[in-house]
């Protein structure tokens, strides 16, 4: 549909039927989770699809010249699962008064609870005018369908502020993410501890990998299709006991593999030449992001080295500004990392139900914003009496 304004807003089924160079054009290189590569992997393994409840319905626009400007990932969702902004009490509430919640619109990446852009625009193209007509239709699109609502999840705050403007509810939510202060190495990290703490992440890595584990690190092409065979092991075994059916299937990791080994750094915990326990985490020129692990022998600290210490060490060696370490999890704390809010924004078609949620987003930005600022105050670094 053409806007009037010289836009035209496209809606496609696929991400394949967009050209990938045009994608990544407006999606850039800075998170490779809204890359052309990554989104493609969910469909291509058929992780995503309508039969799985997530219906793709990307938003893209284009300029007078046909030209791609500006896309964002979405979908028709007919559930709430794979999001990680919790609104089933949503659904719950709306439709014991009666009303249909599913299906609605998702902008997000699936499966990821990862903070990135959405509104993916081209460096050369007005940011706020694109934005403008990719949230415009995303409305077209819930209204069109007579949608409950349209969420936009993990988006910048820049975004969230965006849509803020113009009349979408903002929800605030909290990750922890590691901050690389220069470190010259490990023990230099280590050193910006308080004492005690300094002494229990010690304590933990020598047991995690007592006496018969080693460390195999691995990134793009050394990973071979053994190696994606250990690790969907593992997934599996966290995803059925984490929420009952891992969302992943084993072709989305070799989709990974093929496209986007490069981005992509294994860490695999080895006993007698064997990989019993590894983590799965994708990087950037600025950010190691944490996203699977799981292992087949329960070893203490185990998860926190492979997740959470190997992730500092790589990001020291590399000079990498951050880790994310993934959803949830006030346990990071202890281990350096430090509470950070995370956006999202909500449109919500009826007046009353949208009435009913801005004052419980009301209430829980603040219950948010009180638990980030009393949780940084018990990060483990050393006081300037220390």
């Amino acid at each position: 549909m053409d806007d009037g304004c010289g836009y035209r807003i496209r809606v496609f089924s696929a991400i394949a039927e967009v050209a990938a160079e045009d994608w990544d054009a407006c999606a850039g290189a800075e998170n490779p989770f809204v890359s052309h590569a990554f989104l493609a992997a969910l469909e291509a393994s058929g992780a995503v699809k309508a039969e799985t409840g997530w219906a793709p319905q990307h938003l893209a626009v284009e300029d007078e010249a046909g030209r791609l400007v500006g896309c964002a990932p979405a979908y028709l969702k007919s559930h709430s699962f794979g999001e990680y902004v919790f609104d089933h009490g949503w659904a719950e509430a709306y439709e014991s008064a009666g009303g249909r919640y599913y299906p609605k619109l998702q902008i997000s990446v699936p499966f990821t609870p990862v903070p990135g852009p959405r509104f993916l625009v081209r460096p050369d193209a007005p940011w706020s005018d694109v934005a403008e007509q990719l949230l415009g239709g995303a409305v077209a699109i819930a209204r069109h369908y007579e949608l409950s609502s349209a969420h936009i999840t993990f988006c910048t705050e820049p975004e969230a502020r965006f849509c803020g403007a113009r009349g979408f509810l903002l929800r605030t939510g909290e990750q922890f993410h590691w901050e690389n202060r220069d470190y010259p190495s490990f023990d230099g990290f280590l050193a910006d501890l308080a004492s005690r703490k300094r002494k229990a992440v010690k304590r933990e890595r020598r047991e995690a990998l007592g006496d018969d584990l080693s460390i195999s690190l691995l990134s793009g092409a050394e990973i071979t299709e053994r190696h994606w065979d250990a690790m969907y092991r593992f997934y599996r075994d966290t995803g059925s006991r984490k929420w009952g059916r891992p969302y992943l299937n084993r072709s989305f990791f070799s989709e990974l593999g093929r496209t986007l080994a490069d981005k992509v750094v294994l860490i695999f915990a080895m006993k007698e030449g064997q990989p019993i326990a590894g983590a799965l985490n994708l990087k950037d020129a600025n950010t190691l992001y944490g996203r699977y692990w799981g292992a087949t022998e329960d070893r203490p600290f185990l998860h926190f080295e492979l997740c959470y210490y190997q992730a500092i060490d790589y990001a020291i060696a590399h000079r990498l500004a951050r880790v994310e370490a993934g959803a949830q999890g006030p346990h990071k704390l202890a281990r350096g990392y430090r509470p950070k809010p995370t956006y999202s924004a909500h449109w919500i078609a009826d007046a009353g139900f949208e009435d009913a949620v801005r004052r419980f987003l009301e209430r829980e930005r603040r219950a948010v914003a009180a638990e980030i600022a009393a949780l940084d105050q018990h990060a483990p670094f050393r006081k300037e009496t220390d």
